[in-house]
């Protein structure tokens, strides 16, 4: 008998009807394909804070689906506002035309962001935002007659999507050992994780300011006048929540504006209430010349990038020909109807909801929970900021990550718990609707994973 077929067979009646009947053409992302499809875990439907398998399992969502349901699953608001919109406006071109929600989305985020941001660009993804902030940043400076500003400055251990030139400023070298071509002139500054300083820190860790000073000696080598743009993501979110040392990210800040460098921030995780503010800049108080924009950017509904960008750059482009174009970059789906209105909604139901105070007011629970874990087996850190958090794991012997993935196999099929895993770190950032009692539960069925698992 077939694994399929063994697999329907367990499943209630009337089941099986959601079960796809062949698992081999689909080459899924940043999965072990050939485990998968031995052991598939597939999700049918969601609703609120949980997952729901073809056979009727309820799954608790520890991570928000992929750090984007920022308002949990199926929210009705959402849900409407989509239908709707593809009964009115299904597509609109973004060249040279337009269509009134792209105007209506674009006023609101410029009105939650920091001061100075009146103008947003959209993609499709949080790798299509960083691929336009870098070449804004890059154009930026012709624009302004010094193109000799071409240098890219990135972080080790930096995740800012998987386009070549996200991959390039980022230092995941999982990410780039399989490609081994990437953008010219991009260095990278050292990431801030220390277990040894840093360990089980709560918050910000105390350790790591001087870390920045790495800059001045990028700045050193390689010249003011040839470094475009530094780019961070204010919590380090794929590559395992590292969370910035105190002070940290203010001297880059400090740093690039006293040697004329572009600093973008990165929020594809971070933004719409992950830290309890609309963006980490609003958190850190630091502003940034650009922030890259996806995932609660419509609580993952529907594909959607967005860039914020600085009066003052795109002012810049604004001097040519007013026939002309002035950025040469975009995308068939920019300012996507369906998911401009699935953006108005979220930003709607975040508001009226207070969900980025309510992600706030649970922050202390959440830290107090999630470092309960301390003392189990094979924790070597937790750390945690806002609703966001990680638990990093001892390595296996020569198997490194196999420990990880074994916990994110087990959390799914035993405790009926969905987690993120990178390296050999579990990764959390549940919806921002998550009650008290249903942290208590991911935590311990998180607990009793690792407790069975080797």
């Amino acid at each position: 008998m077939s694994v399929l077929s063994s697999l329907k067979k367990a499943l209630r009646p009337g089941a099986s009807q959601n079960f796809p009947n062949d698992l081999e053409s689909l080459w899924m992302p940043f999965s072990a394909n050939k485990h998968f499809k031995k052991n598939p875990r597939i999700i049918s439907r969601a609703k609120g804070m949980y997952y729901y398998t073809p056979s009727g399992d309820q799954i608790l969502d520890g991570v928000a689906g992929l750090w984007c349901c920022n308002a949990g699953h199926t929210r009705e608001p959402i849900v409407e506002a989509i239908k709707k919109q593809a009964e009115e406006l299904d597509f609109a071109p973004a060249f040279n035309m337009c269509h009134p929600k792209s105007f209506e989305l674009s006023s609101k985020l410029s009105q939650m962001a920091p001061g100075g941001f009146n103008h947003v660009f959209f993609g499709n993804s949080g790798s299509e935002a960083v691929e336009s902030a870098l070449k804004i940043a890059l154009s930026y400076w012709r624009e302004k007659g010094q193109e000799s500003k071409k240098i890219l400055i990135g972080r080790n251990r930096g995740y800012h999507g998987t386009n070549f030139g996200g991959v390039s400023v980022g230092g995941i070298e999982k990410n780039r050992a399989q490609f081994n071509k990437f953008l010219p002139e991009v260095y990278h500054l050292s990431d801030t994780h220390n277990l040894k300083k840093n360990a089980f820190s709560k918050g910000q860790p105390d350790w790591g300011e001087e870390l920045a000073d790495e800059l001045d000696t990028m700045i050193e080598k390689h010249r003011s006048e040839n470094i475009a743009a530094v780019i961070v993501e204010p919590v380090a979110g794929s590559t395992g929540v590292l969370i910035p040392p105190k002070n940290y990210l203010n001297k880059i800040k400090r740093k690039c504006v006293e040697n004329n460098i572009l600093l973008i921030f990165d929020e594809v995780i971070t933004g719409f209430g992950r830290l309890g503010k609309s963006f980490a800049s609003e958190y850190f108080d630091i502003t940034p010349d650009l922030i890259c924009l996806a995932k609660g950017i419509n609580s993952g509904t529907v594909p959607m990038g967005a860039v914020l960008v600085q009066d003052e750059i795109y002012n810049a482009f604004m001097n040519k020909d007013e026939k002309m174009i002035d950025l040469f970059h975009g995308y068939t789906y920019s300012a996507h109807p369906l998911a401009c209105a699935a953006s108005l909604a979220a930003l709607k139901l975040y508001k009226e909801e207070g969900l980025f105070e309510r992600a706030s007011e649970l922050s202390k629970y959440w830290e107090d929970g999630i470092h309960s874990l301390k003392g189990i087996k094979n924790i070597i850190d937790i750390r945690n900021l806002g609703l966001i958090g990680a638990v990093e794991l001892e390595p296996m012997d020569g198997k490194p990550t196999r420990r990880a993935y074994n916990v994110l196999c087990e959390a799914f099929v035993n405790q009926k718990t969905l987690l993120r895993v990178t390296g050999d770190i579990i990764a959390l950032s549940p919806p921002l609707i998550i009650e008290k009692n249903q942290i208590d539960q991911l935590i311990e069925n998180l607990k009793t994973t690792l407790q069975q698992t080797e």
